[in-house]
């Protein structure tokens, strides 16, 4: 990715660098899993286990699972919205919405992302969420407060992944 951006031009290269945490011990992830009292849906279980958790990837990059380490320059990803997701039984609520919410929302958006992890950050007040139950469970979901509402953005993580890695 790196040689594709040597100036690293690209949105988000600067937050991320390309670089990759190390993967997180199967341990981890169960002991994360049993905390919220959820299921990570298999395709960013899988990355996270196998590739590494964060922070290489779309937006200002992807977001520690875990708790950030100073060590691989990842302390910016702590945030209302991370620290938000990890309140208790916040992971494991129902996801609200059946359908897409178009447009400009008006509601509280931290009632609409219940049952949502916050994959990355767009700016502007837009992330990238991952839908954790329901019908929608393992979807991609953007939310944009202003402009486009809360719409689905890719039908998988690895699709949502490879889409980045892909762009020229």
């Amino acid at each position: 990715m790196a040689t594709r951006d040597p100036g690293r031009e690209r949105f988000g290269a600067d937050t991320h660098r390309y670089g990759l945490a190390p993967a997180l011990p199967e341990a981890q992830i169960r002991a994360f899993e049993a905390a919220h009292g959820i299921v990570l849906p298999a395709q960013y279980r899988s990355f996270v286990a196998r590739v590494g958790d964060g922070p290489a990837g779309p937006g200002h990059g992807l977001m520690p699972l875990t708790a950030p380490r100073p060590e691989a320059g990842d302390e910016w990803a702590v945030d209302d919205e991370w620290n938000q997701d990890r309140l208790p039984g916040r992971l494991a609520a129902p996801f609200p919405l059946a359908a897409p919410l178009p447009g400009r929302i008006d509601a509280r958006t931290d009632e609409l992302t219940r049952g949502t992890l916050m994959l990355a950050e767009e700016g502007c007040g837009t992330f990238i969420r991952l839908i954790l139950n329901g019908p929608h469970a393992g979807e991609i979901w953007r939310i944009d407060p202003v402009w486009s509402g809360f719409v689905p953005a890719s039908p998988g993580f690895r699709a949502w992944y490879t889409e980045w890695l892909q762009r020229p």
